[in-house]
């Protein structure tokens, strides 16, 4: 058995302080064709099941939280328990399939089993089906759950055989003796964090001027998608002497901009404050399905008016932010988190969750997918989308993947509060057509 991470755990005790909220990530393949037997589709389920040993694990708590949670394995596992097949209904287009994932994203996980799950949609129009990949965020992180996707296709190469990492499991007398350090142990990695991470808590404590973007949400979710290209993007980065990831950011704050100006709000500085998550994972660490990731809080420049203007704010101040060591500190602080006792690092989580936050207002992530097409039983993967869930009175999330030459993003949001999410899709199509025609025009 393998220990929780504090911020696994945390993940599930913020499910457990606000019963609104429903932590898992997917991936949406749209594939040509139609839809594969059963039988053929658990051959590329059964060589996911047999690289990775988490998804055949359930997770198992102490009593009273004294330790950590333990990923043990289901003595009743069955494949089928976590593959459903559904007919997607009239008009059987992909506004359907949207409000499909967007129901699909607001279902909790099964806690006594495996906190997975794949749904086979028939009926796509076009000659079409689907399939949504959803796991819990304690389990794995943008890249390795993109990994998981992967790992159901077709292999394209010799997959590597997946070496588990363990942690050591920590039971009572674990805990009782992390309490007896924690005198010396809290001080040191206190002091070596707190220079960094004073920027990162005090923008995300301190109260944003009054938006729209921020507050409470409901159960139900709504969910668009903006398709751009990635060659297309890369031609406005190396024009422009910026990062693609400039380039998705400085759209995302475009869309946000366009949308409080559609809903009669002044884009202000410092208005728009986004949780930007930072992959921790080591090269070699890729095919382990966990979560490693760190975040920084930055201020989107939906204040400036010109496109050119807004890509290099948004440059420079993501760059800033990098220097400053943010993503560094934040994954110490993590890691003091690991050195306490777990009741104490459980009850930071829930307290944590309870506190009505108004500094960030929305999370965006950028999630590096195949190079390559996919193909599952031979059939061709035609694009993926990127979902992943709100919590925190955070009302929409924005996901950033990429797929051989195409950069899709998909967005969530709030049922009841975002009921204009595809202004959000369409506005960042725009500003990156809006982009590359600066670009091209400079190459003249």
């Amino acid at each position: 058995m393998t220990e929780l991470s504090p911020l696994d755990a945390g993940f599930m005790e913020m499910e457990d302080t606000d019963r609104h909220i429903s932590l898992g990530i997917g991936a949406v393949a749209i594939l040509e064709g139609d839809p594969p037997t059963r039988e053929r589709f658990r051959v590329g389920l059964d060589r996911g099941l047999a690289l990775h040993e988490r998804l055949r694990q359930r997770v198992r708590r102490a009593p009273w939280d004294l330790a950590a949670p333990v990923w043990e394995d289901d003595p009743n596992f069955d494949p089928e328990h976590h593959i459903r097949w559904m007919a997607l209904p009239e008009p059987r287009d992909e506004s359907a399939l949207r409000e499909l994932v967007a129901t699909e994203l607001a279902e909790p996980f099964d806690r006594d089993h495996p906190l997975w799950e794949v749904v086979v949609v028939e009926n796509l129009g076009g000659g079409r089906w689907a399939m949504i990949v959803r796991a819990h965020h304690s389990m794995v992180d943008g890249i390795s759950g993109i990994t998981l996707f992967e790992s159901f296709c077709d292999p394209v190469a010799e997959a590597p055989r997946l070496k588990q990492e363990k942690r050591s499991r920590a039971g009572l007398f674990t805990a009782a003796a992390r309490a007896v350090r924690l005198p010396l142990t809290l001080p040191v990695f206190v002091v070596g964090a707190a220079r960094s991470l004073v920027p990162v808590v005090f923008a995300a404590v301190a109260p944003a001027p009054d938006s729209s973007l921020n507050g409470p949400i409901g159960r139900q979710r709504r969910y668009a998608v903006a398709r751009t290209s990635l060659s297309e993007v890369r031609e406005i980065a190396e024009a422009l002497g910026v990062t693609v990831n400039d380039v998705a950011v400085a759209a995302i704050a475009a869309a946000y901009r366009r949308l409080l100006q559609a809903r009669g709000e002044r884009p202000a500085p410092g208005k728009l404050r986004v949780l930007v998550p930072v992959s921790m994972r080591a090269v070699e660490a890729k095919y382990i399905p966990d979560n490693r990731v760190s975040a920084m809080i930055v201020e989107l420049p939906i204040e400036v008016e010109q496109p050119v203007e807004r890509l290099t704010a948004a440059h420079e101040r993501i760059a800033r932010h990098r220097s400053r060591g943010e993503a560094e500190a934040e994954k110490s602080l993590l890691s003091l988190a690991d050195r306490l006792p777990f009741a104490v690092a459980a009850w930071v989580f829930r307290t944590a969750s309870r506190v009505p936050q108004r500094g960030v207002g929305a999370l965006a992530t950028n999630i590096p997918g195949p190079r390559h097409w996919l193909t599952l039983g031979g059939q061709k993967v035609l694009e993926i989308w990127p979902a992943i869930p709100i919590a925190m009175r955070v009302r929409t999330t924005v996901a950033i993947l990429s797929y051989a030459d195409q950069l899709n993003f998909g967005i969530t949001g709030d049922y009841d509060t975002t009921p204009d999410i595809e202004e959000i899709a369409s506005g960042i199509a725009t500003e990156v057509a809006v982009l590359l025609a600066h670009a091209r025009s400079r190459a003249l």
